[in-house]
């Protein structure tokens, strides 16, 4: 574990502070009139999401944590538990879908995600940003109302409802970005 300056903690790092994992999610550089100069950073812990406000100074050390990267396969859901593999040392490990989120919806049988690691134990989840899917239904055009750029409801093969503009009809294939479940385009 390395230590950085108070001053250098930058949206994205993760650190050691109390005890726990937090992650920087907002900073702000602060000078005022009277008094040294500060960062203020938002902290979310990394388990149980609670966030935190606190002032480092550049005098002040903090531990920053280095998370582990790996590469691993989407098998099988389970219930509530996910199965991922390594895709290096072939170990599977269970996943709570909660642990992965609203992005749950997404995950496809042999699908590649990257999992953060810290000691070995899984604390942060990425999903491929695009995903394509079929749609399996969608609501009739309404003729007329073409003045205005129009969206029809439409339900993907996951289950998922999303806008999608009406020119896609079911059975189609669309790719959808997986952050916020939108329409991207029509697939190749």
């Amino acid at each position: 574990m390395a230590k950085i300056a108070g001053n250098e903690v930058r949206p994205g790092t993760m650190i050691e502070h109390q005890g726990r994992l937090w992650m920087a999610v907002k900073t702000q550089a602060v000078k005022p009139g009277k008094g040294g100069a500060y960062n203020q950073v938002e902290l979310k812990d990394i388990e149980s999401g609670t966030k935190l406000n606190e002032r480092f100074r550049s005098s002040e050390m903090v531990e920053e944590i280095h998370l582990d990267k790996k590469d691993f396969q989407f098998l099988y859901a389970n219930g509530e538990m996910l199965t991922f593999m390594d895709m290096e040392t072939y170990d599977q490990i269970e996943l709570a879908a909660d642990f992965v989120g609203d992005q749950a919806a997404f995950l496809q049988d042999g699908m590649k995600t990257l999992v953060q690691l810290h000691e070995g134990r899984p604390i942060g989840i990425k999903l491929p940003v695009q995903v394509t899917l079929t749609v399996t239904e969608a609501d009739p055009v309404l003729k007329g109302g073409t003045a205005a750029p129009s969206f029809k409801s439409a339900v993907l093969e996951n289950g998922l409802k999303i806008q999608v503009p009406p020119f896609i009809g079911a059975g189609e294939k669309i790719i959808v970005a997986t952050e916020d479940g939108s329409y991207v385009r029509r697939a190749e």
